[in-house]
């Protein structure tokens, strides 16, 4: 059983003046592997004093400065990311190769493109007798949620540490032992206390208390768009910036010219990674109409090949969903998808068999899906993949518009630049052409009500800074 004291304020460990105790569960054994003491509205306080403090020095330090911090908190990083990726797999269940291969290792890739970034970046513009600079922003409330737990804290504690600012993090209760590791990361890499602080509680109070505060500059959310608008709502009497990376629904387009048995097996692993627990993740598949059959074969035959269990059991490769809510929520969408008369191609209700106990979901995949459909307007967020048919390009792109969502987009095709013409009609802040994967030093974010902002690269940092024009400049 792990225990850790739940905050650390003003570089010091302590647990709340009024702590409520919060059983973290393993999601594949349904079993405690620790517990946390919720935090409240005055260890907030507390926080965001000690990171008002911090900030009166921290943000006058050099790009070099900071940089040299960035190199430290890598290397200390680096130290225990195997400690790391345990801790990730037992707490949301990611597969240990998962963990062991993206889920940790995804920290050190920001801090790497976030110090590339950083020595790129022009901070002071000269614009006829007025000089720009960009300055950092303040203090930073960074909200974070339970699916790429540490991918998701440092694509923002990093930049904003390159920019200079001070922050307090509210990482999610349910995975809260890998965001302590990435404290005392911070901690053992020699950042200043204050700068960085850490409030572990949950979203209504330890959240809305961040996104309100009056001494909270800016806002880093990632999470779902109802929660997203949430935040954006107890943040706005007080206009500070609110950026947001929410939920998303993305089509993958592939066109009749693609290699069919790479692009439908793909798209299949790609979507149900995870569990299915990501943001981007393909989940609207849209095929020619005269190619359907065909295609729904090659995606049973893809789902079957995945290997469900436990996260520690050898060949496991996809895990358990992370809580009890999400698991009843993708039964839920489960049967909606078969109430409304799609297609079960495979999977459906229920757990795998032999698997009696934690949250496993059976890779699902529905075809002969209308794109009014329950199941493919909302984000499901575990492994379920809809097929779509389309008749003629236009209609597909139209199908891929159709939705509240813009965060990604895939399409598949004969050539880069067919795959990039349809791509270049997508409604979405990312496009991935012919299986490329994620690029960390572009911007990522999305359209409509995936949120706005940007994060990762050149992009990420600019969130936390602010302009100022001195004019008159001799």
């Amino acid at each position: 059983m792990i225990e850790h004291a739940s905050c650390y304020i003003a570089g010091e460990w302590s647990d709340p003046s009024d702590p409520v105790a919060f059983d973290v569960i393993d999601p594949s054994t349904e079993q405690p592997v620790g517990t946390i003491q919720l935090a409240g509205a005055a260890e907030v306080d507390r926080a965001v004093a000690a990171a008002r403090a911090a900030f009166a020095t921290f943000s006058t330090t050099t790009v070099e400065e900071r940089l040299d911090l960035l190199q430290r908190i890598t290397d200390a990083y680096a130290e225990r990311v195997d400690e790391l990726a345990e801790l990730i797999s037992h707490e949301m269940g990611a597969p240990r190769s998962l963990a062991e291969s993206a889920q940790a290792p995804a920290g050190l890739v920001h801090l790497a493109r976030t110090a590339d970034a950083l020595r790129d970046l022009d901070l002071t513009q000269r614009r006829g007798t007025s000089v720009l600079r960009r300055v950092p922003i303040g203090v930073c409330g960074l909200i974070t949620p339970w699916n790429w737990p540490a991918n998701q804290v440092m694509c923002k504690v990093a930049p904003a540490i390159a920019a200079g600012c001070t922050m307090v993090l509210k990482p999610s209760e349910f995975t809260p032992f890998s965001a302590c590791l990435i404290a005392e990361v911070l901690d053992s890499a020699g950042v200043p206390p204050g700068v960085f602080n850490l409030v572990i509680g949950d979203g209504p109070t330890v959240g809305a208390a961040i996104a309100a505060h009056p001494d909270v500059d800016m806002v880093s959310f990632t999470g779902s768009t109802a929660a997203g608008i949430a935040v954006a709502k107890a943040a706005a009497d007080t206009v500070k910036r609110v950026s947001q990376e929410l939920g998303g629904k993305s089509a993958n387009l592939v066109l009749a010219d693609a290699d069919l048995d790479r692009a439908v097996r793909q798209g299949v692993n790609v979507c149900m990674r995870n569990s299915g627990q990501s943001c981007n993740a393909p989940t609207r598949m849209l095929v020619p109409r005269d190619r359907l059959a065909e295609v729904e074969e090659l995606a049973a035959q893809a789902a079957a090949n995945l290997v469900v269990g436990p996260s520690g059991a050898e060949g496991t490769n996809l895990g358990p969903v992370a809580n009890q809510r999400q698991f009843e929520r993708v039964q839920a969408m489960i049967a909606a998808g078969v109430d409304e008369g799609a297609t079960l191609v495979c999977g459906g209700t229920g757990r795998p068999d032999g698997l009696e106990h934690g949250w496993f979901v059976r890779p699902t995949v529905f075809s002969g899906v209308r794109n009014d459909m329950r199941i493919a307007r909302e984000e499901i967020f575990g492994p379920v993949l809809t097929i779509l048919p389309y008749d003629t390009e236009d209609e597909a792109v139209a199908i891929a518009n159709d939705t509240e969502y813009g965060l990604s987009g895939y399409v598949q095709a004969g050539t880069t630049e067919r795959a990039a013409e349809i791509g270049a009609r997508l409604r979405t802040g990312q496009v991935h052409l012919n299986g490329v994967g994620a690029d960390f030093a572009v911007p990522f974010g999305g359209f409509k009500r995936s949120g706005n902002g940007r994060e990762w690269g050149r992009e990420g940092i600019e969130e936390f800074l602010e302009i100022q024009a001195l004019m008159g400049v001799e």
